[in-house]
């Protein structure tokens, strides 16, 4: 087989680039080595920042985000058992974020891919790259006992974290930079009202709590656990009981309970590696990158890398040049570190960090309220959350 561009990974972030890149008349091929049915089982989060919405808008896969999604114009910190609003709209000039669930997102990137007859290789087995470093790039892969090769000009490496592309890059051309953190996340999806119409964000003396939802009857909510904690460790009663501890008088009242449709511990990290292009391969979202989820830039950073990636190569295609290509990594990479300086910092934050004693924790409230009071303060909280206009500072 041969085609233009060679996408390994069918998550959001390889669906989009396709949509885009198909959009332009740029023939793509999409593998991936799990079913459809299991890429839509992951379950993850959901707060789409403008940048990403319009570029859903731009490719025409937004008709079930703008009926079913749940537009913010704020959300709440929480500390010492009070809340604080940060009004995105007023501090931003009108800017909101979207929340419309990942897996919402991958399905309709999905069935668009599919209404528009476009080849998308799902359980490709043992998948390589190779001759990136060439004019020549090739992809193989094995399916029905049989090994296929794709001719192709470039190779966008959507894979994730554990993929293949950002593993066959030789040690000595690459640098990656990490930070691993010493809790994790305990997550229940729930059938139960929201506690609140809008996010709230809670720090407290037992640890950190985000309330979160995916629709008016389905609630998404977090803890800070330590790193041994197992979901099967936590009961849905010992989940709910603990969280109440961590709210406001009003939202531990007014809290719905229920059974958990979901629940699972998610570790945090903080992730980078450099360059993010390897001669006609480039890497894109979780393959380059992670951020601890705490404020919701993950599935928006990989909307930008591809966003940088498809402008890069309709150029190359239309108008003759690789200028494009050869400042992706630079502008990508540029955008990255502030979304991950934003996250690591709100990450710090918000968390408790039993080393650093209760004077940590006067600290951490000293700034919160710092931030909440202050005009400043919640602008440069209000604009990180938004996300950055893409030409930020170019």
């Amino acid at each position: 087989m041969k085609t233009q561009v060679a996408i390994i990974g069918a998550g959001p972030s390889g669906l989009l680039l396709g949509q885009l890149l198909h959009k332009s008349g740029i023939d793509a091929i999409i593998l991936e080595r799990q079913t459809g049915e299991h890429v839509l089982g992951r379950i993850r989060a959901g707060v789409l920042e403008q940048v990403t919405t319009d570029l859903l808008d731009e490719v025409g896969v937004n008709q079930r985000m703008h009926q079913e999604g749940l537009v913010h114009g704020g959300f709440d910190m929480l500390f010492k058992g009070e809340r604080h609003r940060i009004d995105l709209r007023r501090l931003t000039g009108g800017k909101n974020v979207m929340v419309y669930g990942q897996t919402d997102v991958t399905r309709d990137l999905m069935d668009a891919r599919r209404a528009a007859g476009l080849t998308t290789i799902y359980q490709a087995g043992h998948v390589t790259v190779h001759d990136f470093d060439s004019a020549r790039p090739r992809v193989r892969y094995q399916q029905d006992g049989l090994t296929h090769e794709i001719e192709c000009d470039f190779i966008a490496g959507c894979d994730g974290f554990h993929g293949v592309c950002r593993a066959s890059v030789p040690r000595g051309a690459i640098r990656e930079f990490e930070k691993i953190y010493p809790f994790g996340w305990l997550g229940i999806l729930s059938d139960t009202p929201p506690v609140h119409h809008e996010l709230v964000y809670a720090n407290s003396q037992r640890g950190f709590a985000l309330c979160s939802q995916r629709s008016s009857t389905r609630s998404r909510y977090y803890l800070q656990v330590p790193l041994t904690d197992r979901a099967e460790d936590w009961s849905d009663e010992a989940f709910w009981q603990e969280l109440r501890l961590r709210l406001d008088p009003q939202a531990s009242a007014s809290l719905v309970t229920g059974p958990s449709i979901e629940k699972s511990v998610a570790p945090l990290r903080s992730f980078v590696t450099e360059p993010m292009r390897f001669g006609r391969m480039f890497l894109a979202g979780d393959a380059a990158h992670i951020v601890p989820p705490t404020g919701a830039k993950g599935l928006n950073l990989a909307a930008s890398d591809v966003k940088f990636l498809s402008s890069a190569l309709i150029e190359f295609y239309q108008d003759k040049t690789e200028a494009g290509i050869d400042a992706y990594s630079g502008r990508c990479l540029r955008r990255v570190w502030r979304a991950e300086r934003f996250s690591w910092w709100f990450t710090g934050l918000m968390h408790r960090f039993p080393e650093n004693g209760d004077i940590g924790q006067k600290f951490q409230e000293a700034e919160l309220d710092y931030l909440v009071n202050s005009e400043a303060g919640s602008l440069s909280v209000a604009e990180n959350y938004v996300g950055l206009p893409l030409n930020f500072g170019e």
